[in-house]
This record gives structure tokens, C-alpha cells and sequence, in this order.
């Protein structure tokens, strides 16, 4: 019933802490209340984004080149296909935050990102009707993660590594005693050197001093039928991310094969405030409105109609940055990494690099001093 590290939480950023850990030959444990993978929180839905040219700050690139290693890492570990390199657009008025964040980080680390007027773009992706006064920005290595596909890869290989990873699980309590992490399960108490917290929304529920910190919101998902599907097939269509000025970031993905059939997209904008234990599942219409907005202004030729909408959350912190440290007054003994509001999945196969270190050496070689709780 002893470990050297037990991670509470084994979504995306858990099950990457698992596999890291158990590749260093650690003995860990993960507690996960839900099934792997689950429609309970922040991860699933058949793709996630991801991209080097990081318009939220020029600071997360470094990690994000460790991010594609480590996933080309557990693609050649595994032999599962988690990454899809669609190359990705964006849109937006020339001096929108998405633009001008995209050339500052890509002029920063030498990033290749091609400017296309909306001419190009048309010529290129009839699917698309962009106002002729934005500018469009295409980076060609960017694409899509399978989010449920990568966490049960992690899962799996991490068990092949010696993890215990124990599913349906509830955490009631933790505390350090006698210079040891003790949690405490609706299925028993165990002990540990260390413990790592990715528990997501319900991080401030196991850790009640982020609670102010912290603010969960509910989220939607939808996928929609163009009339004609072939212009929007995944290998034809890109993966995108438009910046509106009304209604801020909309984005989506080709039709693929997973999941929901049809073109998937979403709003990129804290929903509803929301407690992860309570969320309304039941689909408003104010949801159908969103994305019908989105329909409407950039894909009306596609004559699309809206078909499933799932919900999920983001956990959101003051500054919409990450937060990963030591949680404050435990010895260095417990990890914390949460806020990751609403960006953080393309990041996971790093996150459970710096995290395992944190807990296993104590320190990170990755930058991430702009991540800690005590930033200003």
C-alpha cells in the first residue's frame, strides 16, 4: 500500500505523470474516480489542437517542441496513432490577439507560418467564407491530438511499466503524516513519498486554498453535417482557429472518422460558471445559437446543420495560464498542476514530464518559471 508517488487524477495530465514515472522505473500509483477515458471532464471529444505558434504567449513554445517529442515518443512506444498533422489556420483582423500573437511567437523561435490573403484561401479551401478584410496564417506542422485515443495509450503503456493504476476510485481526504503523503480512498488508504494532484475541475475540491483561484466553467462541443461533405474531409481540409471580434475565438476540425459524424467545432470562450459535481448536461439554446453564429458568418455555403452537442469543462485560472508547483507549506512533497483553462491537452505529454520530475527530482530543466503559483 506504499508508493513512491501516487498521482489523484488520471485524465490527460495524470495519465502522462503515470507514464512518465513508470518509465523512470518509479512505483506509482493513479487514482482515478471515473473510467479511462471518461465524458466527465476536460478531455474528451476526438481532437484537441495543437500548434508550436502559441498566440496565448511565446513562453509555452519551448514546451510544446518537448510536447511533439514526447508524443512522437509515445506514438513509437505504443504504436498507437495520437497525433494527426492536419496543418491549422487562422483568421482574424490583422490586429486581433490570435494574428498578432501567431507572429510573435513564430518571428520569436523561428517558427515557419505562411501569410494568405483570403483569395489564397479561397482558392485553396472553398469551405471557407472569410471577410476580406482579415488575414489568414497557415502553420503546416500544426494538427490534431485524438484526446481518448492518447490517454488510454498512456494508460496502457504506463501499466506495461509496472504503474498501478486503479479506476473508480474516489479520494476523500489527503494529508502528510510522519513525513509521508497519506490518502485516503472509498476503497482504502495508502501511503506515499510523494503526490501529484492533476484532478482537473476538481482540483479545488482536494485543494480548498486554489479555490479562489480557480473557476470551472461548462463548455459545448458540436458536430455538424455540411450538405457535401468531400470539401471538409480531413486530408482536403485543415484543422482552424478564427478570432471574431464579436464572439471571440471559434474552432474546429475536417470530418473525420472518429466519434460524432460530421465537422467539428466550438467557441474558445469561458462558458457558465459551474460546479464539476452538478454540470447541466442538457443542451440549451443558447448553445445551438453559439454555434450556429459560427455557421453562419464562415461556413454559409456549407448549408450545414448542427447535429450532436456534447459538454465538457475548462478549469480556469485568474490569468488563463497554467499553474504547476509545489502546493505551498508540504515539504515539497505534493505537486500541483491544474488551471489549464481551456488549452492544456496539447501539452499533457510534457506536463507529465515536468511533473514526474518535480515529484521524482525535485526540480524541472524546463522552463516553466512563468507557470509557478507565485508568478506576479
Amino acid at each position: 500500500m506504499h508508493y513512491q508517488v501516487i498521482v489523484i487524477g488520471v485524465g490527460s495530465m495524470g495519465a502522462a505523470a503515470c507514464w512518465h514515472l513508470a518509465r523512470k522505473g518509479i512505483k506509482v500509483l493513479g487514482l482515478e474516480q471515473f473510467e479511462i477515458s471518461h465524458t466527465l471532464g476536460s478531455h474528451h471529444g476526438q481532437s484537441r489542437i495543437i500548434r508550436k505558434s502559441y498566440y496565448e504567449h511565446p513562453d509555452y513554445v519551448p514546451l510544446l517542441q518537448r510536447a511533439y517529442h514526447n508524443w512522437n515518443l509515445l506514438e513509437k512506444s505504443t504504436g498507437s496513432r495520437v497525433f494527426e498533422k492536419t496543418g491549422l489556420l487562422y483568421f482574424g483582423l490583422p490586429n486581433s490577439t490570435v494574428i498578432q500573437g501567431v507572429l510573435k511567437a513564430s518571428k520569436e523561435h523561428g517558427i515557419f507560418v505562411e501569410s494568405l490573403d483570403t483569395s489564397t484561401i479561397k482558392s485553396r479551401y472553398p469551405g471557407f467564407q472569410i471577410p476580406e478584410d482579415y488575414l489568414g496564417l497557415w502553420e503546416p506542422e500544426a494538427g490534431f491530438l485524438r484526446p481518448e485515443a492518447s490517454i488510454k495509450a498512456l494508460v496502457k503503456d504506463a501499466e506495461k511499466n509496472g504503474a498501478d493504476i486503479h479506476t473508480n476510485t474516489c479520494v476523500q481526504d489527503w494529508v502528510i503524516k510522519e513525513g509521508k503523503v497519506q490518502v485516503t480512498t472509498d476503497s482504502g488508504v495508502y501511503t506515499a513519498d510523494k503526490l501529484v494532484i492533476t484532478s482537473g475541475a476538481w482540483t479545488s475540491k482536494l485543494v480548498p486554498i486554489m479555490g479562489a483561484g480557480l473557476q470551472v466553467t461548462r463548455q459545448t462541443m458540436a458536430w455538424v453535417k455540411p450538405q457535401n461533405s468531400e470539401p471538409f474531409l480531413q486530408g482536403r481540409f485543415p484543422s482552424w482557429l478564427i478570432d471574431d471580434p464579436k464572439q471571440g475565438a471559434y474552432y474546429g476540425f475536417p470530418v473525420g472518422v472518429d466519434g460524432p459524424p460530421g465537422m467539428k467545432l466550438a467557441r474558445h470562450v469561458p462558458g457558465t460558471v459551474a460546479d464539476p459535481d452538478q454540470v447541466n448536461r442538457n443542451i440549451t439554446d443558447r448553445d445551438y445559437q453559439e454555434i450556429q453564429y459560427a455557421l453562419d458568418q464562415f461556413f454559409p455555403e456549407a448549408r450545414a446543420t448542427v447535429g450532436t452537442i456534447k459538454t465538457c469543462l475548462y478549469t480556469n485560472s485568474k490569468d488563463h495560464d497554467f499553474i504547476i508547483d509545489f502546493l505551498p507549506d508540504c515539504d515539497q512533497r505534493v505537486v500541483l498542476a491544474c488551471g489549464f483553462s481551456g488549452h492544456g491537452f496539447k501539452f499533457a505529454a510534457v506536463v507529465g514530464e515536468i511533473v514526474s520530475d518535480l515529484a521524482f527530482r525535485g526540480s524541472s530543466s524546463l522552463p516553466i518559471d512563468f507557470l509557478r503559483l507565485g508568478r506576479s
